[in-house]
């Protein structure tokens, strides 16, 4: 009698999902009429207003104005990259403009008046900053304040706080080369470019791998095609920023060269990557969306929502505590004034108009760097154009009403639609 073994059922492989680019713009397009316009009109403002400004002022993209563009934002960018995180628990945080101040006053006192090393300074500006978002997180979390109340209540004392730190109206001048250096110096051209090559082998390695992972894991990928043309996107917009900030911008070169990208620049973009990283692909940053997108329904899965609450006041504070060192970098001094007059509002309106939503849940990192760069176009164009203070502030005020309309009507819109 005979016996037959089973033969081995061969199993076929199960076809990978594929998008043709046509299905990739029709999906994209769909999202867009179901409200989920992301950075859509943020990017259009931008384009629009350096097309028309350059066509009003040819000076506009001069090389020495195009390096103002990054310097006169940077310390306003730097505020809104913190705020990104608490506005995406739906909080907010109004003393941010003046933590930074704070913490600038202490660099400054340090430095001037005790003969600190620039580092000890340093230092102690930031936990500064550290210290400061503790208590608001905590006065919010644990206390049970609500955010508006609280940081109004800090806007307010920190106002204080920085004349009482720089002792009434007085101006305490930083001359450490290495703080200084941040707003005023630049990497050297060759430095720059390989920055540039850096930043672009990096983003193509983050597509290209994130394009094989989800492939092998048999997900839904975009085409290929569509990854190659933002590569390819990234490295033409950082090709011609190096190019043009490596121009020499000096009157006179014969006494001094000028070229070089701003060393705040990498400042902005490191920082830029890893907070993407930290909101994308941590555990935490899964919390934070997750917190901002529902607080009861986060508090029911285990998440700890008081110190994810706790934790975004302390990150905010410290990327205030920053700009205030930039700041205090590019003015070579700290005033009264420092990190007061518009600084939270446009830090705020940055954040808004690059795509962060005020009700929560929807954000990231560079709506903060691409709403700063249309406040400042805004700012550097006008100022162009030769409007005064007060026509900047009325625009600037229309343009934050209108991202904030806009994300109002894309939230009932995707709501409607069922693309939440």
């Amino acid at each position: 009698m005979s016996t037959s073994t089973p033969t081995a059922v061969r199993e076929e492989p199960v076809p990978l999902p594929t998008r043709t680019v046509n299905d990739h713009v029709r999906d994209y397009i769909g999202r867009v009429r179901g409200g989920d316009i992301g950075a859509l009109p943020a990017v259009l403002g931008l384009v629009v207003l350096c097309i028309g400004f350059s066509i009003a002022r040819p000076e506009f993209f001069s090389a020495i104005n195009f390096a103002n563009l990054f310097t006169q934002g940077a310390a306003v960018i730097l505020i809104a990259m913190g705020l990104v995180f608490v506005l995406l628990l739906g909080e907010i945080d109004l003393s941010a403009g003046f933590a930074s101040g704070v913490c600038a006053s202490v660099l400054a006192v340090l430095l001037t008046l005790h003969g600190w090393p620039w580092y000890g300074a340093l230092i102690a500006a930031l936990v500064t900053g550290v210290v400061i978002g503790l208590v608001l997180g905590v006065l919010v979390a644990k206390v049970g304040i609500p955010s508006f109340v609280v940081t109004l209540a800090a806007f307010l004392a920190f106002q204080g706080v920085v004349l009482l730190l720089i002792k009434g109206g007085t101006n305490i001048s930083v001359q450490d080369k290495v703080i200084v250096s941040i707003e005023n110096s630049n990497v050297k051209p060759v430095i720059g470019w390989l920055l540039a090559l850096v930043a672009v082998l990096g983003y193509a390695a983050v597509q290209l791998v994130r394009y094989r992972t989800r492939q092998a894991r048999g997900l839904i990928v975009d085409p290929f095609l569509v990854v190659l043309a933002r590569i390819a996107a990234v490295a033409l917009l950082v090709g011609i920023a190096t190019y043009i900030l490596n121009q020499e911008r000096s009157i006179n070169t014969l006494i001094t060269s000028n070229k070089g990208m701003p060393i705040v620049v990498p400042l902005i973009a490191i920082l830029l990557v890893v907070l993407t990283f930290v909101l994308q692909r941590t555990v935490y940053g899964r919390h934070v969306y997750a917190v901002g997108g529902n607080a009861e329904a986060a508090r029911r899965a285990g998440i700890n929502v008081d110190r994810i609450r706790i934790s975004v006041f302390v990150i905010c504070s410290l990327l205030a505590a920053i700009g205030g060192i930039v700041a205090a970098s590019r003015g070579r001094s700290v005033d009264p004034n420092t990190g007061g007059s518009n600084v939270l509002l446009y830090a705020v309106g940055a954040a808004v108009i690059g795509g962060t939503s005020l009700f929560g849940g929807k954000g990231r990192v560079f709506d903060a760097v691409l709403g700063g760069a249309v406040v400042a176009v805004i700012d550097n164009g006008m100022g162009l154009l030769g409007y005064s203070s007060g026509v900047k502030f009325v625009v600037t005020g229309l343009v934050l009403l209108a991202a904030a309309g806009v994300d109002a009507l894309s939230r009932r819109r995707a709501a409607a639609t069922g693309h939440r």
